[in-house]
């Protein structure tokens, strides 16, 4: 990342997911919807900015079925960080923040459920989502 790429993002949470994944484009276009501060920046796990940032955060480069939030320096995983995002939406989608007191291996049973069958059940393109230019200062 450039230092401009740098100075741009900084402040801002950032959201790694998987650039190929027909559902996580869907994700990240629906969050963009739900938060037009533009609070919260993307980049695709595939690309070398969020591999540097999973280094960074002691996180594997190689695995692509993980939602990360990086958040104040703090590295979110699975539904944890789905969890905290919402929290960080507009109204009504904080109240999600609630199933927080859902034990962690419960939530994560059912987000490795999604994750695992994402490809099948949604598809997946042979390159990461191009996005369009109203939204393009949002993508490291």
């Amino acid at each position: 990342m450039t230092a401009n790429q740098t100075d741009q993002h900084e402040g801002h949470p950032i959201v790694l997911v998987d650039g190929v994944c027909h559902f996580c484009q869907g994700l990240t276009k629906w969050i963009i919807k739900r938060d037009p501060e533009g609070k919260y920046h993307f980049a695709s796990l595939q690309s070398d900015v969020a591999k540097k940032l999973l280094e960074k955060g002691n996180l594997s480069t190689d695995s692509m079925d993980t939602f990360v939030l990086i958040e104040d320096g703090k590295y979110y995983t699975r539904s944890t960080a789905a969890l905290r995002l919402a929290k960080g939406l507009k109204f009504p989608y904080p109240l999600l923040y609630v199933l927080i007191i859902v034990p962690k291996f419960i939530r994560n049973a059912i987000y490795n459920m999604v994750a695992r069958n994402r490809y099948r059940w949604f598809g997946q393109d042979e390159a990461c989502m191009l996005p369009t230019p109203d939204i393009k200062d949002r993508f490291l």
